[in-house]
């Protein structure tokens, strides 16, 4: 009897560790793939069926936690926009805000490998410690705190208002829901 055809799949791995700009590559790829799982935006805005008054105050605290689980990264979208428009009175400030923003997603968050510079591996402690040092001495020398502060609570306050207000029945089931109501098994969701 002849043996079924099987596929072979081979994986594709950079060496590591790899050059500078080749982090930055695939780091922004990686924000490309962050920001491309948001939720679409008609359904985060939703008609008034989608918003009504929470019953009490844990029922608006189960629904901003739900909600901020299913529309992440709208959210966080929506916090670095407001952060943006608070910075628009002056210019220079929203160019200097962003391109912190940017090295600290680019070379921090969505690094997936090893950072090299002049042939020498840097750790993630001088990371983290390089990208501090120049946050704090180009929020230092513009005075952007407190007109970014404003914009990040303005952000999440409205975040948190939406997670309150919109109803997220009907959005998705939640895998804790769906184990206690008995739509899954716990079979199922330690397989998953």
């Amino acid at each position: 009897m002849p043996s079924p055809p099987t596929s072979v799949t081979t994986a594709t791995y950079t060496t590591i560790p790899i050059a500078g700009g080749d982090v930055i590559n695939r780091s922004v790829q990686n924000l490309y793939t962050f920001l491309s799982r948001s939720r679409p935006w008609p359904e985060f805005i939703a008609g008034a069926s989608a918003v009504d008054i929470p019953t009490s105050f844990s029922d608006a605290a189960i629904r901003v936690r739900r909600n901020f689980k299913y529309f992440s990264v709208n959210y966080a979208i929506l916090i670095s926009a407001c952060a943006a428009c608070s910075l628009i009175g002056t210019p220079i400030l929203l160019i200097f805000a962003c391109l912190i923003f940017a090295s600290w997603l680019i070379f921090l968050f969505f690094r997936e490998d090893p950072m090299v510079v002049l042939g020498h591996q840097v750790s993630d402690l001088a990371v983290i410690s390089g990208l501090a040092t120049v946050s704090a001495i180009i929020v230092w020398y513009t005075g952007i705190l407190n007109s970014l502060m404003i914009g990040i609570m303005m952000g999440v306050l409205l975040s948190v208002i939406h997670g309150g207000l919109r109803n997220p029945e009907g959005l998705f089931v939640d895998e804790d829901d769906a184990v206690s109501t008995g739509l899954i098994s716990n079979a199922e969701r330690g397989s998953s």
